[in-house]
């Protein structure tokens, strides 16, 4: 074997090996990345069962059931709504018609379950996510620009 075919095949086997070491830097990525989608992206391309994401809008009025640690209430973007079961506590500013941002994943049934629940913290501030969806729906309100 010559000098040049032995550098040939150094070279290759350590492309070989960065090409493997990206694919699996890539796959691990993709494990861990969250979306997010308001209710109104799940209904145009839903999510499937089990599939982490973030799903934001506003607590819909009139939603909001306590058993105990378990909470179950509705997300709306004012066009399309989301059931959400919630096990924990929830945030203090958590409450009907402000905005929220939960993370979690749909189950079976089409409920989502989430693992955590963000509220918004003063009454001018809403995730850009959310106020993008808002204005999307053609449902912004002006004046709570963040």
């Amino acid at each position: 074997m010559t000098r040049k075919q032995r550098r040939l095949y150094f070279v290759l086997a350590g492309m070989s090996v960065l090409a493997v070491a990206v694919a699996l830097v890539l796959t691990s990525f993709q494990d861990s990345l969250v979306f997010f989608r308001s209710p109104t992206d799940l209904v145009e391309s839903p999510m499937p069962a089990g599939r982490n994401f973030r799903l934001g809008g506003l607590v819909e009025e009139g939603s909001v059931k306590k058993e105990g640690v378990r909470v179950s209430f509705s997300v709306t973007d004012l066009n399309e709504t989301v059931p959400v079961t919630f096990e924990g506590m929830l945030p203090d500013l958590f409450r009907e018609g402000q905005g929220v941002v939960t993370e979690g994943a749909f189950n079976e049934e089409g409920v989502f379950v989430a693992q955590n629940v963000l509220a918004k913290h003063d009454e001018n501030y809403m995730p850009p996510e959310v106020a993008d969806a808002l204005k999307k729906s053609g449902e912004w309100k002006p004046g709570t620009d963040n």
